[in-house]
């Protein structure tokens, strides 16, 4: 049986290892923002070790009633509830200590199902691919040949200024920057069973 040195089986294999390794850097490249500007770019954690949801639930399936939604900054929990029972429960990431969401008593004035937000996401290049990731536009200035592409805020219910729950990414604390984040699932049943008027209270 005849062996091949190693420095030729580098060389077969190396085209391959590097056709797949564009690959994939080029899928990761494309429209992954998670709305992570609470995060120093060096320090995004790994999402493997977040995103995890033990306490999110719903029960309201079928339920009757006034709908509202109070949320809880002390154990980032949202509570809804129909005239006045509780059907359903979901995790939150709310806003950080420079950023904080702001308490009191309030009322869902809009509702955007493919809200993208205008101050945070990416600059992407002509095809979409991200060239920077995680900018503030406020902060930060283009490169030439590219443009701003917001951060993907689905089932958006607004409530105070700029100020909503969405979809998002949860590191397991407090991490917006004032915002109410929510898993997709969830944002997504509490974005079909409220209303414009529906009342939202966030206390301490």
């Amino acid at each position: 049986m005849s062996h091949l040195e190693p420095s030729k089986i580098i060389r077969l294999l190396l085209p391959a290892a590097l056709a797949l390794l564009a690959s994939c850097q080029n899928t990761a490249s494309r429209g992954q923002t998670q709305y992570l500007e609470a995060f120093d770019p060096g320090s995004v954690p790994h999402s493997a070790m977040y995103n995890a949801d033990q306490v999110s639930y719903w029960d309201g399936d079928g339920v009757g009633g006034f709908p509202s939604i109070t949320i809880d900054l002390s154990d980032q929990k949202a509570y809804f509830y129909k005239s006045g029972s509780l059907v359903g429960v979901s995790a939150l990431s709310t806003g950080d200590e420079k950023h904080p969401t702001k308490t009191g008593s309030f009322k869902i004035i809009e509702k955007d199902q493919w809200h993208k937000s205008n101050l945070y996401g990416d600059f992407v290049d002509g095809v979409g691919n991200v060239v920077v990731a995680n900018i503030d536009i406020t902060k930060d200035k283009p490169p030439a040949g590219t443009r701003f592409e917001g951060s993907k805020m689905h089932h958006f219910m607004r409530f105070t200024g700029g100020i909503g729950m969405h979809e998002g990414f949860l590191p397991g604390y407090p991490a917006s920057h004032g915002c109410v984040r929510m898993p997709g699932h969830m944002a997504a049943i509490f974005y079909h069973n409220v209303v414009k008027g529906t009342p939202v209270t966030v206390r301490p």
